[in-house]
C-alpha cells in the first residue's frame, strides 16, 4: 500500500467517525421531586431526540414543573419550526437546536404577551452521557420553559441540574 492511500484511508475512516459522532438517538423519560423553600415541586421530562448532522429527523421534548397548588408545562417539537447546527471538537459532539421564527412558534401556541424572543437547546454528548441545556424564554408561558438535565444514553438515568 502506498503512502497516498494510507493517508487517504486513515481520512475516510476520521471522516466516518466524525460522522458517527454526528448521529444522536435518544430518548427519555425523567422525573424527580425536590423540596423548594417548604414546598415540594416536581419535575417530568420526556422525549425523543433524532439527530443526523444538522438534520433532525425527531423532535419532540415536554417538561412539566408541578407544585402543590399549580404546574406548568412546555412542549416542543418538529412543528415548531426548529433548526440544527452542529458542532463536533473532536471530544464530544453537539448541537444546537434553535426555533426559526420564535414569534411564529409563541403565537401558533397561543401566546401573545412579550417574553425575550429566542430559543436554543444545546445537546453535548460526551461518551454515554448526554447533556441537555436549555434557553426558551420564548416558547411556552411564564418559567423557565424546559428543564436542564443530563441522561444516560445506556441505561436511561437522569439527572436534574440544580
Amino acid at each position: 500500500m502506498t503512502p497516498r492511500a494510507i493517508v487517504a484511508g486513515a481520512l475516510l475512516s476520521l471522516a466516518a467517525a466524525s460522522a458517527l459522532a454526528q448521529q444522536l438517538d435518544a430518548r427519555f423519560s425523567c422525573s424527580t421531586t425536590r423540596k423548594d423553600a417548604a414546598e415540594t415541586t416536581t419535575y417530568a421530562d420526556n422525549g425523543e431526540f433524532r439527530l443526523n448532522g444538522s438534520r433532525i429527523e425527531a423532535f419532540r421534548w415536554e417538561s412539566s414543573l408541578f407544585r402543590s397548588t399549580h404546574g406548568f408545562d412546555c412542549s416542543i417539537d418538529e412543528s415548531d419550526g426548529l433548526q440544527a447546527e452542529v458542532r463536533d471538537d473532536n471530544t464530544r459532539a453537539s448541537w444546537r437546536v434553535a426555533l426559526k421564527d420564535a414569534p411564529a412558534a409563541r403565537a401558533q401556541r397561543g401566546f401573545d404577551f412579550g417574553r425575550r424572543l429566542n430559543c436554543s437547546i444545546r445537546l453535548e454528548r460526551d461518551g454515554d452521557t448526554l447533556s441537555v441545556k436549555p434557553s426558551c424564554p420564548a416558547l411556552c408561558g411564564s418559567r423557565e420553559n424546559f428543564s436542564e438535565l443530563s441522561i444516560h444514553l445506556k441505561t436511561g438515568q437522569c439527572r436534574y441540574e440544580e
